[in-house]
């Protein structure tokens, strides 16, 4: 035959998928991230104090997670496991930072060089004070503080996180305390 009936026509078929009745890793995957995506970006945007870092930082963890999905899948807590896997890309984000990142100048310097102008956000003044001084604690101890005062997870679950036992947990906790009470801006004199 010739014509356009001789040419067959192409046929689309879907292509297998490892999971029967849909509700496999993938399908898992994609679920658990429309769950938790907003607390994995809070939670990534208080450990990083950026949003837009944030969102990268997530961005990466998910990429890295979707190839390993099928044995994430078998974790209990998949979405503590992804909390985790945030909380590594941080620490080993911070460490290539550190090499490769330029210093903003601290907020004195450039207060010299602005013009005098009236305090009208004196609260945001106060968070900017107390997101420095979360920067200035140890990685863990910031986590921790994170994970316990902005996630509201207990202890048990932090130390699920960060692959800790609860007693560090606690004990990590009061050293940053400790130091943030050291550098309180609210006492006359550092105690």
């Amino acid at each position: 035959m010739t014509g356009p009936e001789s040419v067959p026509t192409p046929r689309v078929v879907p292509l297998p998928t490892r999971a029967v009745d849909g509700d496999g890793p993938a399908a898992s995957l994609d679920e658990l991230v429309r769950a938790h995506l907003p607390g994995l970006l809070r939670y990534a945007t208080v450990l990083v104090g950026d949003q837009h870092t944030a969102a990268d930082l997530v961005q990466e963890v998910l990429l890295r997670a979707h190839v390993r999905w099928h044995r994430i899948a078998l974790v209990d807590r998949p979405d503590l496991y992804l909390r985790r896997m945030v909380t590594n890309e941080h620490l080993s984000w911070r460490r290539r930072w550190h090499v490769r990142t330029i210093r903003p100048a601290a907020d004195e310097v450039l207060a010299a060089h602005a013009e005098r102008a009236g305090d009208h956000a004196h609260g945001l003044a106060e968070e900017d004070a107390m997101w420095r001084r979360l920067a200035d604690l140890p990685p863990r101890q910031r986590t921790v503080l994170v994970l316990r005062y902005y996630e509201g997870l207990p202890d048990a679950e932090i130390a699920t996180v960060l692959g800790t036992s609860a007693a560090t947990v606690r004990s990590h906790a009061s050293r940053a305390l400790v130091a943030l009470r050291r550098t309180d801006p609210t006492t006359s004199e550092p105690s």
